[in-house]
């Protein structure tokens, strides 16, 4: 018998995700696949999205490649840009877009005699501060000199905003009035929204948006009602059954003690495997589609589950540790992080995919 931890991916879950996102926007919109498609499979992601999405975007170019490699024709494009000029030759002869966001990136494809073509996407830093060109001169300098340069085809004007998924915060809409103070007067596409911004700025909307964690129906944006659907299942089942008694500890550090007779589930699933080790006890869980909770101390390969109030719960029951019935981010929540970091983490347990 095989371990039955696994992560199921729905594709269909995909695509309605994808869909909902580009009809939200509005104009075009780039399937963001950076980090093995946030852990469920960049290359079957990128299949299933190949016949309706108008491109793809990761964080560098060797993931950009593996997808060119499996026979994706869509463009991509590559968020972290070039570092260096052997890259830039590279990405271009694959026909991938770059993001430039420093002065670096403009001269390598000034001094660069063999690029054509190429597709930029300039970056303006509207209160991120972490990439992209600060002042209206400076951004206009770049795109002025990237237009004279006779290697780039097109630019796209771009951002990126750091608070679209607090609405109740004004950052977003200083940035949204920066993107357009810095960006007067210059031609060229406009994106702005990632997924918080598709989902809850509807002044962000330009010609592209860049959906990511919403992809994979992990709702940025506080409260739900969106209609996204889940992609991922973590799953595993009950590969033991014990009782305890009133005074037992449970786990490493006998952090949970029982404080009445329990059946406790042992799990075949742990941090390892990508479930947070700092998810406390109390989190929820479904055995056989009933809510449960973790008791004790996250091992390696293990956990532990209530299955006291669950009649007919066994040796075999189905345990879902996020999904449709448990939600990723209650699950990130109670673990203090954030779902971005739980569905990349899931990396040992294989990958079965359905739609």
């Amino acid at each position: 018998m095989t371990r039955p931890a696994r992560a199921r991916i729905d594709l269909d879950a995909l695509r309605h995700n994808y869909a909902l996102a580009r009809r939200l926007h509005g104009g075009r919109a780039l399937a963001v696949l950076k980090a093995n498609a946030y852990g469920h499979g960049a290359i079957p992601c990128a299949r299933a999205l190949a016949d309706m999405a108008d491109g793809f975007a990761v964080a560098f170019t060797d993931e950009a490649l593996a997808l060119r490699a499996a026979g994706i024709i869509r463009p991509i494009l590559v968020l972290e840009g070039a570092f260096d000029a052997d890259e830039l030759r590279l990405a271009n002869r694959h026909g991938l877009w770059m993001v430039v966001h420093h002065e670096h990136q403009v001269r390598m494809i000034e001094y660069q005699p063999d690029l054509r073509g190429l597709h930029a996407w300039l970056k303006a830093d509207t209160g991120m501060r972490r990439a992209g060109f600060s002042t209206q001169a400076e951004l206009a300098d770049a795109h002025a000199r990237l237009s004279a340069s006779g290697k780039v085809a097109d630019i796209t004007l771009m951002t990126h905003l750091a608070r679209a998924d607090e609405p109740d915060q004004t950052a977003t809409t200083r940035q949204i009035a920066a993107f357009k103070a810095l960006t007067g007067g210059l031609p060229g596409d406009r994106s702005l929204s990632n997924s918080a911004g598709v989902l809850g700025w509807p002044a962000a909307r330009g010609d592209w948006s860049r959906p990511g964690i919403l992809l994979y129906g992990a709702d940025p944006m506080p409260g739900a009602g969106h209609g996204l659907i889940p992609v991922m299942t973590l799953e595993s089942r009950i590969f033991a059954v014990r009782g305890v008694q009133p005074g037992d500890a449970i786990g490493y550090g006998g952090r949970y003690v029982a404080d009445r007779p329990m059946r406790v589930g042992l799990v075949a699933v742990g941090y390892a495997d990508g479930y947070p080790r700092s998810a406390p006890s109390g989190t929820p869980v479904s055995v056989d589609g009933r809510p449960s909770r973790l008791v004790g101390r996250i091992s390696m390969d293990m956990l532990t589950v209530d299955i006291t109030h669950l009649a007919g719960a066994g040796v075999g029951s189905r345990v879902e540790l996020w999904g449709r019935q448990v939600d990723v981010n209650v699950v990130a929540r109670a673990a203090g992080t954030v779902a971005y970091e739980l569905l990349c983490n899931v990396k040992r347990v294989p990958l079965d995919y359905s739609g």
